[in-house]
Formats: C-alpha cells, sequence, structure tokens
C-alpha cells in the first residue's frame, strides 16, 4: 500500500509553485555547489594519478582504483538512494549525501596508503550518489515550473564549467601543494552546504511503502558489474573478467526490470519508461552519452597519434567541447520555456553530429584553430541537447516520482558512457589506433543522428498537466 505523506512546514505545501524569494537563492546555493563538488571531485584526481602513484609507492595501474571506487560508489546507490529519497524526503537524502561525502573527503585527506585512500573515495562516490540523485527533484521543488527550463540551464552550465576546469584546478593545486589538498578543498564547501541546506533546500512530500532491498541489491550488482567490466575491456585489461561482468550486469539487468514491471513504484523506473515521452527522452539521453564518450576517449589519440599534438595541446584542444556546452546549455534552458524541447533536442544532436563528422574528416595538415572550432561545435550541440531533454525528463514524470527522476538522469549516462567504452575498445582492437579513432566518431556522429530521430518522436507527445505553461503547452510542434 502506497500513502502519500506531506512533511512540509509553514507556509511551504505540497502545491506550492516552487519556493519563494529569498529562501529560492539560498537553496540554488546549495544546490549549484553540491554539485560542482560531485562534479569536480569525479575528474580532479586524474591529473594526479602519476603523483598518487609515486608518493604512495604503487603501480600506475593500482592508482586507476582512485578513479575506480568513485565511480563504482556512485553509480552503485544512484537508484537505491533515488528510492530513499521519495519515502524520506529528498532534503534528508540529500543533506546525508553531503554528510558522507564530507567525511569521505577528511579520509581521503589523510589517507596513509592506497587502499586507504581507495575506500576513502568510494566513500565519497556514494556521497555523491545522494548529491545527485537528488538534484532533479531539488530543482523542481524550488523553482517555479515556469522557470524549470533555464533552471536546467543553469545546472548544465555549471556542471560543464566544473568539467572543464577540473584539470585545470587539479594542476593548480598540485603545483603549489601536496595531492591531499585536492580533497581539502572540499571540506570548507561542504561545511558550507551542509549549515545551509538545513533552512534553505525545500521539505517535500513522502511516500510511504516498504523498501525493495532485493531490488537495491540487483540494481547496485547492475550498474557495479556494468561500470566495472566496461572500464576492463576499455582498457584492455582482463578482457575475459570484463565480458563476464557485462553478461553479469546483462542478467541483473532482465531480473531488475522484471521485479518492477508490476510494481507501482518500483526501484528500476519501468513504470516511467512507460511514459512515451519520458523513455524516448532517456533513450536519446543514453544516445548522447555514449557518443560524448565516444569522443573524449577516440580524440586525445587522434589529437597525438594522427594530428601529432603534444599532451598540452592535447588538453587545450579538449576543452572547447565542455565551454561550448556549458554556454549553449545556459541559454538552451531559457528557450526550452518556449519552443518544444523536441525540436531543440534534434537541432542541437544534429550540430553534434555534423561536428563529429567534421572531427572524424580532419585532414593530417589541420591547425589548431580547425580543431577548436570544430571541437566547439560538438559541445554547443551537445549544450542545446542537454537542458531541453533534462526538462522534458523532469516534467514528463509524476511529481510524486521525482526521486526516480535523479537516478533515471544518472542511469542513462551511465548506460551510454559504458557503452561507448566498449565500442571504442573494440574498434581499437579491430583496426589501427588513428584510423580506430577516426572510425569511432563516424560512429558517435551515428549514435547522434539516431538520437535526432528519437527525439523526434516525442512530438506527438503533450506533457501532463502539471508541466509549465508556455505558448505551445506540449511538445507538439503543430502547438509551438
Amino acid at each position: 500500500m502506497v500513502r502519500v505523506m506531506d512533511v512540509t512546514q509553514g507556509s511551504h505545501t505540497t502545491e506550492t509553485d516552487g519556493l519563494p524569494p529569498p529562501q529560492r537563492y539560498w537553496s540554488i546555493a546549495v544546490i549549484l555547489v553540491g554539485m560542482v563538488m560531485a562534479v569536480l571531485d569525479s575528474s580532479i584526481a586524474n591529473v594526479a594519478l602519476p603523483t598518487l602513484a609515486r608518493q604512495l609507492n604503487t603501480t600506475a595501474a593500482e592508482s586507476i582504483w582512485v578513479i575506480n571506487a568513485y565511480q563504482l560508489g556512485m553509480v552503485m546507490l544512484l537508484l537505491p538512494l533515488a528510492a530513499c529519497g521519495e519515502t524520506l524526503g529528498y532534503r534528508r537524502v540529500y543533506m546525508t549525501g553531503m554528510t558522507v561525502f564530507t567525511l569521505a573527503s577528511i579520509v581521503c585527506i589523510v589517507a596513509p596508503s592506497l587502499p586507504i585512500l581507495a575506500l576513502g573515495r568510494g566513500l565519497q562516490g556514494m556521497g555523491a550518489a545522494g548529491i545527485m540523485s537528488m538534484n532533479a527533484a531539488l530543482v523542481r521543488h524550488t523553482y517555479p515550473r515556469r522557470m524549470i527550463g533555464r533552471a536546467l540551464g543553469g545546472n548544465a552550465f555549471v556542471v560543464g564549467v566544473s568539467t572543464a576546469a577540473a584539470p585545470a584546478v587539479a594542476s593548480a593545486i598540485l603545483s603549489v601543494a601536496s595531492w591531499r589538498w585536492l580533497f581539502a578543498v572540499n571540506v570548507p564547501f561542504c561545511i558550507f552546504v551542509l549549515a545551509l541546506g538545513v533552512f534553505a533546500l525545500p521539505r517535500s512530500e513522502t511516500v510511504e511503502r516498504p523498501f525493495d532491498r532485493v531490488g537495491a541489491v540487483l540494481s547496485a550488482v547492475l550498474f557495479g558489474a556494468l561500470v566495472f567490466g566496461a572500464d576492463l575491456i576499455s582498457r584492455d585489461a582482463h578482457l575475459l573478467l570484463g565480458c563476464g561482468l557485462l553478461a553479469l550486469a546483462a542478467v541483473c539487468g532482465v531480473l531488475v526490470v522484471r521485479r518492477g514491471w508490476d510494481q507501482s513504484a518500483p526501484l528500476f523506473p519501468v513504470d516511467l519508461l512507460r511514459i512515451p515521452l519520458f523513455g524516448l527522452s532517456i533513450a536519446t539521453s543514453t544516445a548522447s552519452f555514449c557518443a560524448q564518450l565516444i569522443a573524449g576517449v577516440s580524440l586525445p589519440f587522434l589529437f597525438q597519434r594522427g594530428l601529432g599534438r603534444s599532451m598540452v595541446e592535447t588538453g587545450i584542444l579538449m576543452t572547447p567541447w565542455p565551454i561550448g556546452t556549458a554556454l549553449a546549455a545556459a541559454l538552451a534552458g531559457v528557450l526550452a520555456d518556449r519552443i518544444p524541447s523536441a525540436v531543440l533536442n534534434s537541432a542541437g544532436l544534429l550540430v553534434m553530429a555534423a561536428g563529429l563528422f567534421l572531427l572524424a574528416a580532419m585532414p593530417p595538415g589541420i591547425d589548431n584553430l580547425g580543431i577548436i572550432w570544430r571541437a566547439a561545435v560538438c559541445g554547443v550541440g551537445f549544450g542545446f541537447f542537454q537542458s531541453p531533454n533534462n526538462r522534458t525528463i523532469v516534467l514528463s514524470a509524476p511529481r510524486t516520482r521525482s526521486g526516480a527522476i535523479g537516478g533515471a538522469l544518472a542511469t542513462a549516462r551511465t548506460i551510454g558512457q559504458s557503452l561507448g567504452a566498449v565500442l571504442v575498445a573494440i574498434l581499437f582492437r579491430a583496426l589501427p589506433l588513428v584510423q580506430a579513432s577516426r572510425w569511432a566518431l563516424i560512429a558517435a556522429g551515428g549514435l547522434g543522428v539516431a538520437g535526432a530521430l528519437v527525439s523526434s518522436l516525442r512530438l506527438g507527445h503533450a506533457m501532463p498537466a502539471d508541466a509549465p505553461a508556455r505558448s505551445d503547452g506540449a511538445e507538439s510542434l503543430a502547438d509551438a
């Protein structure tokens, strides 16, 4: 039996259209700072791996666990914590996640060895799961419905800037301080979020339902095996084990879907995927993140092996993509409140696909400017896709399932990136490196075109009644 309970206090009720100023602005600040911490820590340690391996007396291969532990801790708990958010409250799960993230950062600061550091990173990932899985739900309860598009555009802008800045931030810290400061810088920002979040974050309705422990275990094994198996295959390490883990992930995927098929609010959001607008948007998101990962892995090889660029030049040449994404996402978020999201999504993915095809066709003698504008085109296209698509996902689900939305968004990203890693690994084994990189970019462009076609199927589907009013009132182009 499912029962909705109102846990709001004061004048703010479940019917309130967002938070009133100035509480809304403080809530936005808490959400954005928390997201910056989670995004930065997902990649800030990458630059420090050689330093970590040397100072902790370990091998380069073993140091990879500083990255893997974070990713595994996060992806294994995204859906279980999303379900907890609906039953315990989004604010409570978010604050618990931030508390774990803060304590884990302290473990990383004082870690005397690689195993302890990996443990701290795994705990950080678990805390980040609580932060990221609640992000969409808190945004939905913070902003008025008419502003959801620009709100998600602002979130995407912050994510893009954080992603682009992570290598530079890490390099700057390592140039003046120990690697431990990579994690120490988190602490004051985490304290800010913990101190302010208690008062600023919105309270929400909760749903009284038993927690699906079996579904949580299946979900954790599914995504843990998927990410770890894809990583092993992409790095050509323990190929047989990697294939076995992917097979285990497939079995768990079937079991978790079958388990949730007849449930009204399953942990794995099968009920939401049955909603055409939601399901098509998630499918499009998965294809786009697959294409993004393929490009992110193959471009450095093409730049260095095929075009003769140095490692420093490669890092600079990779930057226009996230910068283009950040700038375009902010604009697209505003436009998404006025223009059908399916139109913006399809156009964005076609632009990204065009940029990928142009990158694949680069001649050997191309100058850096020619590379930069092509990468920027990809980023702009991805930015025009991301914010409107996230808006559609957030608003096409019932309000009582807001917690599942964050889990679904993160799941689409995880599945897409894992499939992209496997595809690149297959191409790298089958073809010479430079040729494989070019074909990988062509494949990524094809995924972008396929995603645009899937996105266009949403034009005939209307938003639910609680979606923000705008000139079209739906996703239909004819109504715009």
